[in-house]
């Protein structure tokens, strides 16, 4: 019989991983990111903008088919309790099946899409990047009984090990001459190190055999899952492919590079979250309570992040861009400022789709995902009669409309009320109104220095200044939050010394 006391020992520990496997996350992303973006700001100065354009052609074109790689069926065995070895094998048979077929397919599929484009350099370039499907797709099921077991110190060794891989290869090979060949070489052989690192960290070794009592229920699951991440990634994407077909390949790489910061600083790490966030969830997908706060807490924790980044990105795009990618990328200044508050308006309340996917009902997901749909298409194809500026606006329009739908089903389904929701963005926009100020003055009275040491004055001056007044408006919050993290410190070692005792 379980009793309450076991019950809140079990929540305590399912909380527990799920805050070690965030914080291992977010190392992990944070170092892998933070290589990439090295690597980006050093090839953006050795690469031209016609082969940055190339290859996020190509990369469009392969996350479009990877949303049918591998049928959500990695979702689903994250979610499945019953039979998991053989639903893995199940699922790595499938996963190995679809990596083969996706990368055959990419072979004629290739012309049509440098036809639409207007340039044949899309043709060879597609083709070679089609290899990542099989390639990836040996290593997929290890990364998801990583994810599944919330082990994201051990996930960390994969993605850094291939963030490393992909700058080496990429920056040797762009400074010996090799062109758009280094972005490819660099994107291969990154995967294929990642694959290589998740078969030495998890023991679990696969068998090739498809177990049909299984794939029905699972398949089911997977179905709105895949429906969801199609449609994700068409409005995902579609604004690289009105841009590369409208604007051509120079305009597309300045658009690339704008968009790129916004989603490595913040974007990426909702994503992050949400890969913890989901098996968190679904292990107490029967405590609806726990779960209303459990997304009530994600979003304040994500607005204390979400606010400063965004806002320091729309301030201080003029140095960052300078700083980072050089002189030749000044036309990402404007739109970087509307991506960024794109992306703030994406992070208020994003997490909502975890609950729905860990009770079961992705199908909610699918609903609102075809509704943005709707309001996307239109709004891009009228903003880009404006230039990538009024792509940049029209994303923006089509997500605060997606948020606003997004709230009232979450004020509906999980019973919060928009109160709930606005006092959890209390904090970050009181510490919003200071950083505003300091980061204004800074930018003004730095108008004339070198441009690094601009950005350093600046980035500090904004932290410090947003800092500050969190610690004055939020303290007895944040020191609770504090000595919760090293609670759980102490019982962690009073654990390994009654152990040893």
């Amino acid at each position: 019989m379980i009793t309450e006391a076991t019950e809140k020992e079990t929540h305590r520990h399912i909380a527990g991983k799920a805050f070690r496997g965030v914080i291992w996350n977010f190392i992990a992303y944070g170092l892998g990111k933070g290589i990439v973006l090295v690597s980006t700001a050093i090839l953006a100065r050795l690469l031209s903008k016609t082969d940055f354009g190339l290859v996020a052609i190509a990369v469009v074109a392969i996350n479009y088919l990877s949303v049918v790689k591998n049928l959500g069926l990695g979702v689903a065995l994250i979610q499945r309790r019953e039979n998991v070895d053989e639903a893995a094998n199940t699922v790595f048979t499938m996963n190995l099946i679809m990596g083969i077929l996706l990368s055959a397919i990419v072979i004629p599929l290739a012309p049509l899409l440098a036809v639409y484009f207007k340039d044949p350099g899309v043709t060879p370039v597609l083709r070679w990047l089609g290899l990542s499907f099989a390639i990836n797709a040996v290593g997929e099921v290890h990364e998801v009984f990583l994810m599944r077991d919330l082990n994201y110190k051990r996930k960390l060794i994969s993605d850094v090990g291939g963030a490393v891989t992909k700058g080496v290869v990429g920056i040797g090979m762009a400074y010996f001459g090799f062109g758009v060949w280094s972005l490819v070489a660099a994107q291969i052989l990154s995967g294929f190190v990642s694959v290589i690192i998740d078969w030495i960290i998890v023991p679990w070794r696969p068998r090739l055999t498809l177990y049909t009592k299984l794939m029905g229920p699972m398949l089911k699951f997977g179905a709105s899952v895949t429906g969801i991440d199609m449609i994700t990634m068409l409005t995902d994407n579609l604004d690289y492919v009105i841009v590369g077909r409208v604007f051509g390949l120079e305009v597309l790489s300045v658009y690339t590079l704008a968009y790129r910061l916004p989603e490595m600083l913040l974007i990426g790490n909702l994503w992050v979250m949400g890969a913890v966030i989901y098996p968190a969830f679904s292990s107490i997908q029967d405590k609806m309570d726990a779960m209303r706060r459990g997304f009530l807490a994600s979003v304040r924790i994500v607005e204390l992040f979400a606010v400063p980044v965004s806002l320091g990105l729309f301030l201080a795009a003029d140095p960052v861009v300078r700083v980072l990618f050089g002189p030749q990328w000044l036309d990402a200044i404007p739109v970087l400022r509307i991506l960024a508050i794109y992306a703030w308006m994406y992070s208020i309340g994003y997490h909502i789709g975890s609950v729905y996917k860990a009770i079961g009902r992705p199908d909610i997901l699918l609903k609102l995902s075809i509704l943005s749909v709707i309001i996307l298409v239109p709004s891009l194809l009228v903003g880009s009669r404006f230039g990538i500026i009024g792509i940049g606006w029209g994303l923006l329009f089509a997500i605060i409309f997606r948020r606003i739908i997004t709230i009232n089903m979450a004020i509906r389904f999980i019973h919060v009320t928009l109160w709930d929701i606005l006092s959890e963005l209390k904090p970050a926009m009181l510490g919003a109104i200071p950083m505003a100020v300091v980061t204004l003055a800074a930018l003004y009275l730095t108008t004339d220095i070198n441009p690094f040491i601009r950005l350093g004055i600046v980035v500090l001056s904004g932290a410090a200044s947003y800092v500050g007044a969190l610690w004055w408006f939020e303290k007895e919050n944040l020191l609770q939050m504090v000595r919760m993290v090293l609670q759980r410190g102490k019982n962690r070692a009073a654990n390994v010394e009654e152990l040893a005792a």
